[in-house]
């Protein structure tokens, strides 16, 4: 995993960029009706049940967009909400509450849906030890948020990137020419450029969670696309020697029972992919 510090650079290039994007030479709509010493308030308004996500990165975006805007924090991250709910209170200059606007919109209705769906995930694993993955499926150039968003909702982190962790999926495997020359080619890259990350490899059926077996320095193996019984057989075989991930087309209805086979870990790539913005407005008062 990536480490805070690296966490807040990309935080920090995304407000600055979707500012960039935004703004450009200027918000003319309210430089051209409301003067430049205009001071107003603005409430985040929930129109929609969900969890709510954001609030801490809204807070960072008025702060860059004008350091003396004041944000009055109502309901934290990780809450859940009702219609009707205020959120926080924004005031400051006019303007500079303006310019920041859609950017808290867009971002926080995301990161709520991807809360909201990764929550409705953590609830439906309670008592079970599985706990919920996000993936790399993610918007490109916003990853940072949704990764954040899936821990607000409760769920775990998978890898960052392709930098932060190996994982040997089919055509890793395919083009290495097997299993155990790719982990072998794996382990000897990692030792020439005193790189420290885990390793995962993907297995696609149960021969190929026993050859990954037959070699050392595994962290995690995917199973991908496996079916309920399979998942228990290939869990029986690893017996703890290495973490398990269940994977590939997993939903609400499937989910418990696939943790119910003794998985550590189911990822989906629905929490960030397969989900809806939630309705919130940012309404001056």
């Amino acid at each position: 995993m990536i480490s805070p510090t690296l966490f807040q650079k990309e935080i920090d290039l995304i407000i600055a960029n979707a500012i960039r994007e935004d703004i450009g030479d200027g918000d003319h709509s309210s430089l051209a009706c409301i003067p430049s010493d205009a001071k107003g308030k603005a409430k985040l308004l929930v129109k929609e049940d969900c969890v709510i996500a954001g609030v801490d990165f809204a807070i960072q975006i008025f702060k860059y967009v004008d350091p003396e805007l004041k944000v009055e924090v109502i309901i934290q991250d990780g809450s859940k909400v009702q219609i009707g709910d205020i959120v926080f209170y924004v005031s400051g200059k006019s303007q500079s509450i303006l310019k920041a606007e859609r950017l808290v919109l867009n971002s926080m209705q995301r990161m709520s849906a991807i809360a909201s769906k990764t929550r409705s995930y953590v609830d439906i694993l309670r008592e079970t030890k599985t706990k919920i993955l996000d993936t790399r499926k993610t918007t490109p150039g916003i990853r940072a948020l949704e990764k954040w968003a899936v821990k607000i909702g409760g769920g775990e982190n998978h890898r960052f990137a392709l930098y932060d962790m190996i994982m040997l999926k089919d055509n890793h495997i395919d083009f290495a020419g097997g299993i155990t020359l790719a982990i072998t080619k794996t382990q000897e890259y990692l030792k020439v450029t005193k790189k420290d990350l885990k390793i995962i490899v993907e297995a696609r059926n149960l021969a190929e969670v026993q050859e990954i077996l037959s070699n050392e320095g595994v962290f995690r193996i995917l199973l991908d696309n496996f079916n309920y019984e399979d998942t228990k057989k290939a869990v029986s075989m690893i017996n703890g020697k290495c973490f398990t991930e269940a994977s590939g087309g997993i939903n609400e209805v499937t989910l418990r029972e696939y943790a119910l086979c003794g998985v550590d870990f189911i990822s989906s790539g629905a929490l960030t992919h397969s989900v809806y913005n939630k309705d919130l407005s940012l309404k001056a008062v």
